[in-house]
């Protein structure tokens, strides 16, 4: 498939965020002169200007009229959106990136599928009717039903917000799934949690979908802490994904 084109800005955003991330330019930092950047990049000044924009937006760099325009502690200041901008630099992740993510899900999960299941427990249960079909041995089958799933939960919920949230997880969600559902044990404790959260929404119980989710969430995210070490080995999954 051929990449999608990038604009001349987006292309200075995507070099200039590789950077930060490499510390070429570390928080706190200050990005050179507007002209010497430029040049450095070779590229004109308004298509700098206009990727700067979109790097403040983001909350990468803090542009200050007169003054250097400074690096930020991105961890600190950065929005849903520089999800999208790290999925494409999965090299330059910390570590425990994976398990802050699991650890966010664990937050949110066990509320919207609550929601999920009291206003809509049909669709859920149409939904985790698929889980059955799932071939045991592909780990991207399983990455992609479980997307689906968290998707379909947090819009039954009635509350948008958690879909906007997921919403900004998808690309790394698409990157760094596959590692989880790589070790044969987390697909199967995954086909566990579908099968027990479809008894709870077939029973139309939310508060015991919740239950089952809240226990699910915990549960994976001390597996993947199992787990990382060895999907990080030479010849572990990350080498065969």
């Amino acid at each position: 498939m051929t990449a999608p084109h990038r604009s001349p800005a987006a292309d200075v955003e995507g070099r200039l965020i590789e950077a930060i991330l490499a510390g070429q330019y570390a928080p706190g930092a200050s990005l050179p002169a507007e002209r010497e950047l430029a040049q450095s990049l070779g590229v004109a000044r308004p298509t700098l200007r206009e990727a700067l924009q979109r790097l403040a937006a983001q909350g990468w760099i803090t542009i200050q009229q007169g003054r250097t325009t400074r690096v930020n502690d991105y961890w600190a200041t950065g929005n849903p959106h520089m999800l999208a901008a790290l999925a494409e630099h999965p090299e330059r992740l910390p570590e425990a990136f994976v398990g802050w993510l699991l650890e966010a899900r664990r937050a949110l999960a066990p509320a919207y599928a609550r929601a999920a299941v009291r206003e809509g427990p049909a669709q859920v249960v149409a939904c985790l009717a698929g889980a059955a079909e799932l071939p045991s041995d592909d780990p991207w089958a399983f990455a992609r039903f479980d997307w689906k799933l968290h998707r379909t939960l947090a819009r039954l919920s009635g509350n948008p917000v958690y879909t906007w949230i997921l919403n900004a997880y998808e690309d790394l969600y698409d990157r760094l799934a596959p590692r989880y559902f790589q070790q044969p044990v987390g697909r199967a404790f995954s086909r566990r949690f579908y099968e027990r959260l479809l008894d709870a929404a077939m029973a139309q119980d939310a508060a015991r979908a919740e239950r089952v989710t809240r226990y699910a969430m915990a549960a994976s995210l001390r597996l993947w802490q199992r787990l990382e070490p060895a999907a990080r080995r030479p010849g572990g999954p990350d080498a065969q994904a």
